[in-house]
């Protein structure tokens, strides 16, 4: 029975979209966290309405929030971008640097329980879905969809692309299926950038098999695509509205990429 904080919307074509930050569930935790508020900060926000309808696929989501589990982040604890700053598995600190915990992080034990509670569902799922259209298809993207903010000092510097392709260097797709997401991404007429400081995370790297069949890629969007702001995260404006008709470009230009990824996969 699948849980209610998971959530699988399944279709037959080649594609998959992921969604594993856009939850803001803090899974009864609320009280062991500086603030709800903070522990909510740096989710994906809106990232179910800015990619609602773009193309008909299966849709892999979770509810839970990015500060109890971060189910694109490698379970064993390995760093993805060793040398530079990134958060954890149960991260302990904000995108900023703010410690999250009133006291000490989880412990190893508390990791271990999120793990199985949280984490290892999210990914059954998702290899299930993978599996299922491997059936049909001979080829399957599985596309992750990210947002963040378009300046975050401690994670990068200056203003990032709009558009963050990532391929792990090339190693998690086929190069024919970078090549039409980029393309796309150049037409815009927005800044874009192949595997830059977000090379992909961990289901784009786990799960990027191309001699078998499994195309993985990550797109990570910088908020100001599709929001008014996103340059001040304080309470009082965050998290920021979704502006529909700020959306408006990048929903084309969404839907141009996943449309490129289903005629790649076909």
């Amino acid at each position: 029975m699948t849980p209610d904080w998971l959530s699988v919307r399944r279709a037959d074509t080649p594609l998959i979209l992921c969604m594993p930050h856009g939850g803001t569930d803090l899974a009864g935790l609320d009280d062991v966290f500086v603030s709800p508020w903070l522990a909510r900060r740096d989710a994906d926000w809106h990232i179910a309405a800015l990619y609602d309808g773009l193309a008909e696929a299966t849709v892999v989501s979770t509810a839970i929030s990015r500060s109890v589990i971060d189910v694109n982040r490698d379970p064993s604890g390995a760093s993805l971008y060793p040398g530079q700053a990134t958060t954890e598995l149960c991260p302990t600190t904000t995108f900023d640097g703010a410690p999250l915990y009133r006291g000490e992080g989880p412990g190893a034990a508390e990791v271990a329980r999120r793990r199985a509670a949280f984490f290892d569902p999210y990914h059954a799922a998702l290899a299930h879905e993978i599996a299922r259209l491997r059936t049909r298809h001979e080829r399957v993207v599985v596309y992750d969809c990210h947002s963040i903010r378009s300046v975050v000092p401690r994670l990068f510097g200056g203003l990032l692309p709009v558009y963050n392709i990532g391929t792990n260097a090339g190693t998690t797709c086929d190069p024919a299926l970078s090549d039409a997401v980029a393309t796309v991404c150049a037409s815009s007429g927005r800044s874009y950038v192949v595997d830059g400081r977000f090379r992909g995370g961990w289901t784009t790297r786990h799960y990027g098999r191309p001699s078998e069949g499994v195309h993985a890629i990550q797109m990570e969007i910088a908020m100001r695509g599709y929001v008014r702001s996103d340059r001040s995260p304080t309470p009082d404006v965050w998290p920021p509205d979704y502006d529909a008709t700020a959306a408006t470009q990048s929903r084309a230009t969404l839907a141009n990429i996943l449309s490129a990824c289903l005629e790649f996969a076909r």
